[in-house]
C-alpha cells in the first residue's frame, strides 16, 4: 500500500471569512442553546405562601423535569435559574442580589407570582414592589398565586429566550 497525501489547504487571510467556520459557529449557536434549553437548575428563593404552587409544580401531575428543571440546586453556585417566589422585603434584597451575583453565567431569572413581580397586595414601607429593582428579570409569572400552568408557560418562554440567544463559547481561534 502507497501512503496517501492530503492537500494542504491554506488557512485564510486575517480577517477573511471561512465558510466552514460560519456554519460551524451557527451550528453550533443551535446545539448548546437546545442543550441549555433543557438542562435548567433552579435556585428557588422561596419567601412566602406561592411556595405551595411551587411544590404543586414540581409534583407528578405538572412534573417540571419533562422541561428539564427538575432537580432544585440549593446553592448559587450550582444554578442557572434563580427563581423568586413570594414577597421580597427591603431587608431580604441584599440577600437576594449576593445570592444573583453568586451565581455562574448564563443566569437567568424568573419572578413568581404577583409579590416578585410588583409588591403584590403588601403596598407597605417593608415589601419590595418588585424585584427587578435590584436583579434583572427574564420572565415574570402573573397570578396570587399563580397556577403550574402559568409556571410551566413561563418556563417554556425562559427556554425559547435561552434557545434564541447567542452562546459565544468558541471563538475564531477555538
Amino acid at each position: 500500500m502507497s501512503a496517501r497525501t492530503v492537500p494542504i489547504v491554506p488557512a485564510a487571510p486575517h480577517g477573511a471569512k471561512d465558510g466552514a467556520f460560519e456554519y460551524l459557529t451557527t451550528r453550533k449557536d443551535e446545539l448548546v442553546g437546545w442543550a441549555r434549553k433543557f438542562s435548567l437548575f433552579p435556585y428557588p428563593f422561596v419567601t412566602a405562601c406561592c411556595a405551595m404552587e411551587f411544590m404543586a409544580v414540581s409534583a407528578s401531575p405538572y412534573d417540571t423535569d419533562r422541561f428539564g428543571a427538575a432537580l432544585p440546586r440549593f446553592s448559587p453556585r450550582q444554578a442557572d435559574l434563580l427563581m423568586v417566589v413570594g414577597t421580597v422585603t427591603h431587608k431580604q434584597a441584599p440577600i437576594l442580589l449576593k445570592v444573583w451575583e453568586q451565581m455562574c453565567e448564563p443566569k437567568w431569572v424568573m419572578a413568581f407570582g404577583v409579590c416578585a413581580s410588583s409588591g403584590g397586595f403588601y403596598q407597605n414601607y417593608a415589601a419590595l414592589p418588585g424585584i427587578d429593582r435590584i436583579i434583572p428579570v427574564d420572565v415574570y409569572i402573573p397570578g396570587c398565586p399563580p397556577r403550574p400552568e402559568m409556571v410551566i408557560d413561563g418556563i417554556l418562554q425562559l427556554q425559547d429566550k435561552i434557545a434564541r440567544a447567542s452562546h459565544p463559547i468558541l471563538t475564531r481561534t477555538f
